[in-house]
C-alpha cells in the first residue's frame, strides 16, 4: 500500500466596496493502489476594506466644531458633518477655511500658529489641534 501526498495552496483577495475577503483553498490528492483520491479544503475570511481610527478629541469638542464648521459654510442643520469630513467635500475654499478657524479660535478661546491651521483638512484635525492648544493654554 502506497500514499502519496500532493498538495498545492492558493490564495487570492477580493476587495469590494465595503470588505475584502480572503480565501485559502488547500488541495490534496492521495494516491492508494493507483486509485486516486482528492480532497479540497477551502477557508473563506471576510473583513472590512477600511479601518475605523477613532478619534482622540473629546466628544464634546468634535461636536462644538461641527456646528462652527456648518455655521460658517452656512450648511442646513440636517447636514452631516463627521469627525472624517473635510472642509473642501463641503464646498470649503482657503478663505472659508480661514473663516472656520477664526470661528474656532473665537469659541475656544485660542490662537491657531498660521502654519499649523493650515494644516487642518478635516473637522478631527481641527478638535484635535484645539484640545492641543487648550492643554498647552491651561499649562
Amino acid at each position: 500500500m502506497t500514499t502519496t501526498f500532493i498538495s498545492s495552496i492558493s490564495m487570492q483577495a477580493r476587495v469590494s466596496a465595503s470588505t475584502t475577503r480572503f480565501s485559502l483553498k488547500k488541495h490534496v490528492s492521495i494516491f492508494n493502489n493507483g486509485k486516486t483520491n482528492n480532497l479540497s479544503f477551502s477557508l473563506q475570511c471576510s473583513m472590512p476594506a477600511r479601518l475605523a481610527v477613532s478619534c482622540a478629541a473629546k466628544q464634546e469638542t468634535m461636536e462644538k466644531v461641527s456646528e462652527i464648521v456648518k455655521k460658517q459654510l452656512s450648511l442646513p442643520d440636517d447636514q452631516k458633518v463627521t469627525a472624517g469630513t473635510k472642509f473642501t467635500e463641503l464646498g470649503a475654499d482657503s478663505l472659508d477655511t480661514v473663516e472656520i478657524v477664526m470661528g474656532l479660535e473665537e469659541e475656544f478661546g485660542i490662537t491657531m500658529a498660521e502654519e499649523r491651521a493650515k494644516e487642518i483638512a478635516t473637522v478631527q484635525q481641527a478638535a484635535e489641534l484645539i484640545e492641543e492648544l487648550v492643554l498647552e493654554k491651561t499649562a
